[in-house]
């Protein structure tokens, strides 16, 4: 991309977005810095103390300011905290007390980044909007591709898999091919004060990490309390809500028994947690819904890699589409840890071809 543009860079106060900001500018481009406020951290901080460690708090604002400031950039803050609450937040407890284990940061990129920071870079005019994510988006043959990021530990393909081909015809992914390393090294060429800055590793609105607590907050607790169940059907104990327990779990059951035992599955209708051995987290196929086809449904079931979490290695799978945004995925080889409410998304090599959530 040769031709001066103006681009958006959505800057979250850490490292690779302020890296983004200032390869583009390095490049000769108009560059606009936007970070979004998106939860209001000073309840939390007068409760439960220091949000270090989290993303998109308000040093994370102060810092994503200093930095626009040092390259000279113009900077914006826009407020999102009412639609995060509805479209993130609310999900995000809403998947919990239904018995499913959500991810907050797909819902995130997809709802908030790539649809209402997007709409707000193109009424600035903006011919991009940029982020720091690890992915790259390649034209080829008229239409857009999302792929992998160079860097195996970094790539963010996977949050990524709800991109549309409008969107992605207006995305930037600069750091797609570089690895961390090569990352810092020219923040420090820059001089950027997030040079060093940690990685965040939390989800945002829940700095502790404790989302049961977080939970029951904003939800109250009490209400889900009922029976631990083995996959036998004998009754083996009690729990204090559904919401405290996720497909795969081992620790903090509570029961004692001659084989280590497993959250398999929670019915939320029935409050009932159930638990079996090892052996009953296999499964060999799921359901998924809200499936997007990066570059169009297929006419017929394909071949493809499916991962089901972010970190999962991926396992070769069958693909076949179903109506109303439905596909069923039938694996390979038996996989554990198939959680309901979590993405799976579908590769060929390095593309993306599509993903949904798990039923």
């Amino acid at each position: 991309m040769t031709e001066k543009k103006r681009i958006v860079v959505a800057m979250s106060g850490g490292v690779d977005s302020s890296v983004t900001a200032a390869l583009l500018q390095e490049q000769g481009h108009e560059v606009i810095g936007m970070t979004m406020q998106i939860w209001d951290y000073s309840s939390f901080t007068a409760q439960h103390g220091d949000t270090f460690g989290t993303c998109c708090s308000l040093d994370d604002v102060h810092d994503a300011r200093r930095v626009a400031e040092g390259l000279g950039i113009p900077f914006y803050v826009v407020n999102f905290e009412q639609e995060f609450q509805r479209q993130v937040i609310d999900r995000f407890c809403d998947d919990y007390f239904a018995g499913r284990t959500p991810n907050p940061c797909v819902l995130c990129n997809q709802l908030l980044k790539f649809e209402l920071l997007l709409r707000r870079a193109r009424e600035l005019e903006a011919d991009f909007l940029a982020t720091g994510h690890y992915a790259r988006i390649i034209g080829e043959d008229g239409a857009f591709s999302l792929r992998q990021g160079l860097d195996p530990q970094k790539d963010q393909s996977y949050f990524l898999f709800t991109l549309t081909q409008e969107q992605m015809g207006r995305v930037l992914f600069p750091l797609g091919d570089m690895t961390k390393e090569e990352v810092r090294a020219h923040a420090a060429r820059f001089g950027l004060r997030t040079a060093e800055k940690p990685e965040s590793q939390d989800i945002c609105f829940v700095p502790d990490g404790d989302y049961v607590r977080f939970l029951e907050e904003e939800r109250g607790g009490g209400e889900m309390n009922g029976e631990i169940v083995h996959v036998s059907g004998r009754l083996l104990g009690r729990h204090l809500g559904t919401y405290r327990y996720t497909v795969g779990q081992r620790r903090g059951l509570g029961i004692a028994w001659p084989r280590p035992l497993f959250v398999v599955g929670i019915d939320a209708d029935r409050r009932q947690v159930v638990v079996g051995e090892e052996e009953h987290l296999a499964r060999a196929e799921l359901v998924v819904h809200g499936v997007n086809w990066s570059q169009g449904e297929p006419a017929a079931p394909l071949q493809a890699v499916c991962r089901i979490r972010y970190r999962h290695q991926g396992v070769p799978a069958e693909i076949t589409p179903l109506p109303a945004g439905r596909a069923r995925v039938v694996f390979a080889n038996l996989q554990r840890g198939v959680t309901p409410g979590q993405a799976a998304v579908f590769y060929d090599r390095d593309r993306v071809i599509g993903g949904g959530w798990i039923e």
